[in-house]
C-alpha cells in the first residue's frame, strides 16, 4: 500500500523570532537543522525509505529535506520543487512581530488573520521591502498579495492531484518536506477535516508525520513516527 510522509521544516529564524514569515526566505536555526537531521535518524532507523520526494521553493524547506535525505544516506533520491508547495502568503503582515501585531491591532484581529479559514491577511503593499517580483525563482508567477487558508489549499490540492497522487498510485514512496499550511491543505484533505477544525490543527516543526494509504488513497491510519 501506499506510504506518504510529512515534515514540516525544522525551526527557522523568523519562528524563533516569533515573526510572520509566509513566502519570505529564511534559513532554519541551528536547532532547526538538528531537528531536520533527527527527523532524518529516526525515518531511518524506523526502516522508512523513499523513492520520490518534494518541497517548496523556500530555503527552509529546501534545507530540512536535504538534512533528513542526508541523515538517511538518500541525498541521491529525486527532488521536486515546487511553489504551490510554498507556506501561505501573509501579506502585509510578512516580517511583523506577531506580539507587536496583537497589541496593535488586538488579539482578536490578529487570531482572525492567522486562524479564520478563509479571511486573508492585508495585501503587501507595493513597494515593500518584502516585495518578491523580482525573486528569479518566481519569474512567470503570479506571486500572491496575501492569502487565506483557503486559499492556500486552493494551490496545492491541484498540485497534489497533478504530480504528487500519480506517484503515489505508481507505487513510489513519498516524502514531501513543506510548511505549516501547505501541509495542513493536505492533512485537510487526506484525513477529511472540516474547514473549522484544520485551523486549530498545529504541526509541529521536524516531527515527521505518516500516513498509510490504501490503493485509492484514501487514510487508513495517520501518526508521528516518533509516537510508534
Amino acid at each position: 500500500m501506499p506510504r506518504l510522509v510529512l515534515i514540516r521544516h525544522g525551526q527557522s529564524a523568523w519562528n524563533l523570532e516569533n515573526r510572520f514569515t509566509g513566502w519570505w526566505d529564511v534559513d532554519v536555526t541551528e536547532k532547526g537543522a538538528a531537528e531536520a537531521r533527527a527527523a532524518g535518524e529516526l525515518m531511518a532507523a524506523k526502516g522508512l525509505d523513499f523513492d520520490m520526494t518534494f518541497t517548496s521553493l523556500q530555503t527552509r524547506a529546501i534545507k530540512t529535506l536535504n538534512l533528513a535525505l542526508e541523515a538517511m544516506g538518500r541525498l541521491w533520491l529525486p527532488v521536486e520543487k515546487d511553489w504551490r508547495l510554498n507556506e501561505r502568503h501573509y501579506g502585509g503582515l510578512t516580517g511583523l512581530d506577531k506580539a507587536e501585531t496583537a497589541a496593535k491591532h488586538g488579539d482578536e484581529q490578529v487570531h482572525i488573520w492567522r486562524r479564520s479559514f478563509d479571511i486573508p491577511p492585508p495585501p503587501l503593499e507595493t513597494g515593500s521591502a518584502y516585495d518578491l517580483s523580482q525573486d528569479r525563482r518566481y519569474a512567470g508567477i503570479a506571486i500572491p498579495q496575501t492569502e487565506s487558508l483557503k486559499d492556500t489549499i486552493a494551490r496545492v490540492l491541484p498540485y497534489w492531484e497533478q504530480r504528487i497522487a500519480p506517484a503515489l498510485k505508481d507505487g513510489q514512496r513519498v516524502l514531501i518536506s513543506a510548511h505549516g499550511n501547505s501541509l495542513r491543505a493536505l492533512v485537510k484533505h487526506l484525513s477529511g477535516i472540516s474547514d473549522d477544525d484544520i485551523t486549530s490543527l498545529e504541526i509541529p516543526t521536524g516531527q515527521p508525520i505518516v500516513y498509510d494509504l490504501d490503493a485509492n488513497l484514501n487514510a487508513t491510519d495517520r501518526y508521528y513516527l516518533n509516537e510508534r
